[in-house]
């Protein structure tokens, strides 16, 4: 969901250390970045107790009907992996412009801030447009997939995990007792566009995510019992949040 904060993407290195910040939110620390909850990344230099996107800045511009979203993909990828590989990077790509308004365009020198796809360590991305370009990581070959593409470009796009929404008390119970240090799982103030609590979402954690005892971390309150985190592609929910939040509709 889009958050009321903006994060930053830096330069992806391999996390070497962790550090406790703030009240509930622990974070590796990688040589230019932070990482939150498992694939968010904040530069060292921002609020770590924020993350603010809405002010117009933080989304990527819309020209007419469509919003223009500069891309390039590493070499790395033509020399690491297959073109079949690559083909599934600009298929994912390709499912945002046949349900949204968003359209993915070759960077040139004419465009400032763009998405950069780079096989780092862990899927990661930063929250919403950034300053002068920024990465997406998929690592290979375990971020190669339709639904971590969608995952990661969201964020990027300007949306926060389902689970850290400013409602999310009301439908889920987050059980801190058995979630990894490393990772946090705080709630965002939020502006949720309208849309319900999707646990179809490709945003949302699975009720096991980050567990340190293989208990669940998640529990839905209406039903306890109720297991999730299979989606595979973008829900209903997660289309709809897009072209509400661009205006796609307009």
């Amino acid at each position: 969901i889009l958050s009321d904060n903006q994060d930053y993407l830096s330069v992806l290195k391999k996390a070497v250390s962790k550090q406790r910040l703030g009240t509930d939110i622990s974070v590796f620390i990688v040589t230019e970045s932070y990482i939150l909850q498992g694939d968010i990344l904040v530069p060292k230099t921002t609020n770590k107790n924020a993350d603010p996107c809405v002010l117009k800045g933080c989304l990527w511009p819309k020209h007419g009907r469509y919003v223009t979203v500069p891309y390039d993909i590493s070499d790395s990828y033509s020399k690491t992996f297959s073109q079949e590989e690559r083909k599934i990077i600009l298929g994912g790509l390709q499912s945002f412009e046949l349900t949204t308004c968003i359209r993915f365009v070759p960077h040139s020198n004419k465009y400032r801030d763009y998405i950069h796809f780079e096989p780092k360590n862990g899927c990661l991305s930063s929250v919403g447009r950034q300053d002068g370009g920024q990465f997406i990581s998929l690592e290979k070959p375990r971020c190669l997939s339709l639904r971590t593409i969608q995952h990661e470009v969201l964020h990027a796009l300007g949306f926060n995990h389902e689970q850290s929404r400013s409602d999310r008390d009301e439908h889920v119970e987050i059980l801190f007792e058995n979630i990894k240090k490393e990772n946090n799982f705080r709630k965002v103030k939020t502006n949720n566009l309208g849309t319900p609590y999707d646990f179809t979402s490709i945003m949302e954690y699975g009720k096991y995510a980050f567990s340190k005892n293989k208990l669940p971390t998640i529990v839905a309150k209406s039903n306890p019992k109720y297991d999730w985190g299979r989606a595979t592609k973008m829900s209903t929910n997660d289309i709809t949040r897009v072209n509400r939040l661009y205006g796609c509709c307009e």
